[in-house]
């Protein structure tokens, strides 16, 4: 068969069977409510499934790795039309003029802002940049309340020692603190690969700032390295952890995979079902050269195959 028509069938079947599936999962809640209120489910488990329900999840890396190059307007209608209701924002420098028209256009269909992802580079070691501030005020002036997903280039530590490391990366998160408190934000440490993409770097710097309005957003495509440490890690992290963003899981990569395509996310997404986690889900799109929804339909799919699985 010719891969360009069998591609355009698998996409095609996956579309329906998502879409088919909304529906079906309307009826599914209407029956579980049903079973609960005559009391006839007790198990912990099923009820813990609700953590990869379509309201729980948030839609990430979806703006400068769309090929689409969608605007603010098509993509919130493309996360609606997936089903999803809510959206972590991420950026290059020439999306930040738009965001006031993505906060309106998310609202407009429904999708709340659950995150916004901001990158701290050697500079943010004495004070913030414009372009920091200018994604506060869209956001302040929007009045919403949103987390911010903060990591920081490998620049920002060179030649430091451990406890140097943690003193400026605190220092630096204060200033977004600060900054942000006052519009009720909160702020997830993102672990971003190397020094401060390891959890127990992290938890040093939240006890450091002592804060009850910081957090962790750990990503499964940093953390080949974690697998087979994550049960630990995870309990580690428990009393920070706001939201796991998944992704597909070989040892030996690649970096970037669909869910249901690698052969150790299942486990790894079992154990975070187990753990009694009750924050977000965030589901990928960090790829080049394709069509975002595309992409987030094949990890929807994926994800339903394994939670079939659970």
């Amino acid at each position: 068969m010719d891969k360009s028509i069998f591609s355009s069938f698998t996409g095609y079947f996956n579309y329906n069977y998502y879409q088919t599936r909304k529906w079906g999962m309307l009826v599914t809640v209407i029956m579980v409510w049903g079973l609960l209120s005559c009391g006839m489910v007790n198990d912990p488990e099923a009820a813990g499934k609700e953590l990869f329900d379509n309201d729980n999840l948030v839609a990430w890396c979806i703006v400068p790795f769309d090929a689409m190059e969608r605007s603010p307007k098509e993509r919130a209608a493309m996360l609606e039309d997936l089903g999803f209701t809510k959206m972590a924002w991420d950026w290059r420098m020439e999306h930040i003029e738009t965001l006031p028209e993505e906060i309106e256009s998310l609202q407009r269909h429904g999708i709340e802002l659950a995150a916004v992802w901001l990158w701290l580079d050697r500079h943010a070691s004495q004070g913030l940049q414009p372009h920091h501030h200018q994604i506060f005020d869209a956001v302040g002036e929007s009045g919403l309340e949103t987390t911010y997903w903060v990591s920081f280039g490998n620049d920002f530590f060179e030649g430091l020692t451990c406890d140097e490391k943690v003193e400026n990366a605190a220092n630096a998160i204060s200033l977004v603190h600060d900054r942000v408190r006052g519009d009720r934000g909160r702020i997830a440490l993102y672990n971003h690969m190397d020094w401060f993409g390891e959890p127990e770097n992290q938890i040093c710097i939240i006890e450091k700032l002592g804060r009850d309005s910081i957090g962790i957003v750990y990503n499964f495509h940093h953390a080949h390295h974690q697998v087979e440490d994550f049960p630990r890690l995870l309990e580690m992290m428990m009393p920070y952890l706001y939201t796991v963003n998944l992704n597909g899981m070989r040892i030996d990569g690649p970096k970037i995979l669909d869910l249901g395509s690698g052969d150790l996310e299942a486990g790894m997404i079992r154990t975070l079902a187990e753990s009694g986690f009750k924050g977000t889900i965030g589901i990928l799109g960090h790829t080049e050269g394709e069509d975002i929804e595309k992409v987030l339909l094949r990890n929807l799919v994926g994800l339903e195959r394994i939670r079939e699985q659970l």
